[in-house]
């Protein structure tokens, strides 16, 4: 497969310094190697220009939330580059940098097919708003904007409106969940897995629902967002929110398996790699690398 590899080095949607540093600390660690001995073509598209902002300009467009026309721009050009990869008849394997990239991702690809789903694996929800956002962090929303909910800078990125139907959404792992995005899944009727019911029901059981769910409805297209956090923070120190209780490498790399085993899979976002806030000889990006290989060889 050809595999297209970008690279977008923000961390306004997180607020908090380390998180542009991911793209480049994966390249230095070879994950360019890495994709080629599994097989692949890959094309390095390099990194979506990031706009320099200073943090006191952070509310400079919204009292409530923090740079939010950067995050605009920096994800209608990455939108774009994902369209195109995918019109290209490649696969857009996107490195971060935090996850409010997301909202470009998804853009792009929902540009592309007719009926996206999304599997959003995390150990957060990432369906604030605005106005339920205890932080006003933009890495907390891509999901609510690319469901067109909350602000129409963020909804109507590349294009004006939803992205993706709430029933072709798939939340995995979550476990650290603000009380509006109970409310909104709630109201929503998400396919929600939290961790407390991956841990009821088991993995696999979840996993081929998940599975029967895609295959039963119309889409056409899949895209996967992996935020690293929904791992155990044990393993992954090097984040911003690392939440206890969370996926072991083996479970971790079974999501891969069988989802990517599955081929529906069409595109995929790898995030929040903080290597300023790693420890122990970088066991984050080690903990990264291990993964990245194991979703590589998944791949086909």
């Amino acid at each position: 497969m050809n595999i297209n590899l970008i690279g977008v080095p923000i961390n306004y949607g997180c607020d908090r310094d380390g998180a542009q540093y991911g793209p480049s600390k994966l390249r230095e660690n070879n994950i360019v190697e890495l994709i080629k001995k599994s097989g692949h073509a890959i094309y390095d598209l390099g990194d979506i220009h990031i706009p320099k902002v200073y943090p006191e300009e952070k509310y400079n467009n919204h009292e409530k939330m923090k740079y939010l026309n950067p995050i605009a721009e920096i994800c209608n050009n990455l939108s774009q580059q994902v369209y195109c990869s995918l019109n290209a008849g490649d696969f857009p394997f996107i490195v971060g940098g935090d996850h409010s990239l997301g909202i470009g991702s998804i853009a792009g690809a929902s540009k592309y097919f007719k009926e996206l789903a999304v599997i959003w694996i995390d150990a957060h929800g990432d369906i604030n708003t605005y106005e339920t956002s205890p932080s006003g962090n933009i890495h907390g929303m891509p999901l609510a904007a690319s469901m067109n909910i909350g602000h129409p800078t963020l909804t109507n990125i590349y294009y004006d409106g939803q992205k993706v139907k709430p029933e072709n959404v798939y939340i995995l792992g979550s476990r650290d969940i603000d009380t509006g995005e109970f409310d909104l899944a709630k109201e929503l009727n998400l396919n929600m897995y939290t961790m407390d019911i991956v841990r009821q029901r088991g993995l696999d059981n979840v996993l081929e629902e998940i599975v029967e769910k895609i295959k039963f409805s119309n889409v056409d297209g899949v895209h996967l967002s992996f935020d690293i956090d929904v791992l155990d923070s044990n393993l992954v120190p090097g984040t911003g929110t690392p939440v206890i209780n969370g996926f072991p490498m083996e479970e971790g790399k079974k999501i891969f398996t069988t989802l990517l085993g599955e081929k529906f899979i069409t595109s995929m976002d790898f995030v929040e790699l903080n290597p300023l806030l790693d420890e122990d000889d970088e066991k984050t990006v080690t903990t990264c690398i291990e993964m990245l290989e194991h979703i590589f060889k998944s791949i086909s």
